[in-house]
């Protein structure tokens, strides 16, 4: 806490739900009232001020999904819907369980580092839905979420027609022309 109150900022910006959940309502208690943003509402706020302006995308179908401490713990569903639609050609579309009823990626209780050996995998059934959607990428705002989504979508085999990608690498590849995607056809 005494090096974070030691630094001079005006936001604490994270890309992991886990540590947005902790740094914005649990760091209180110890005194810790920082001005936490998770980086699909500051990616947000950028492309409404125009700072941020996507110019490449792929015509594809995307899927979000909302990550447990993000949507259901801090109800923030809008802002990254918000960020896709304005990749040029997107078109986002919802899974079967979706915002307060989304499910977890299955990295939730420890099972990011363990395999399950009874049952399906909670992720398996979420790629599931995602395909069963037609989409063609699945998008995250949570490194764990990616890992799990990833993992799934090979074992599923699913890897030739759905991808798994984080929000800001979606933005990046939207505002970069040496990463413009493959398949893109360039927006206006």
């Amino acid at each position: 806490m005494e090096l974070l109150k030691s630094r001079n900022f005006k936001v604490l910006m994270t890309s992991c739900p886990h540590c947005y959940n902790v740094l914005k309502n649990e760091y209180k208690q110890f005194g810790g009232d920082f001005n936490v943003v998770h980086h699909s509402e500051f990616i947000h706020e950028m492309l409404w001020a125009g700072k941020v302006v996507p110019k490449f995308g792929a015509y594809l179908k995307y899927v979000y999904h909302d990550p447990c401490y993000l949507g259901r713990y801090q109800k923030i569903y809008d802002s990254p819907r918000e960020v896709i639609k304005s990749i040029p050609g997107a078109k986002v579309m919802e899974m079967k369980n979706h915002h307060e009823r989304s499910m977890c990626c299955g990295g939730g209780g420890g099972h990011y580092w363990m395999d399950l050996k009874k049952g399906e995998r909670i992720n398996n059934l979420r790629v599931k839905q995602a395909n069963d959607s037609g989409a063609d990428m699945i998008v995250t705002g949570c490194a764990y979420c990616l890992h799990m989504l990833e993992d799934s979508v090979k074992l599923l085999n699913y890897d030739d027609h759905l991808k798994v990608t984080d929000l800001a690498t979606l933005v990046l590849d939207s505002i970069d022309e040496s990463r413009k995607p493959k398949t893109e056809e360039q927006g206006s």
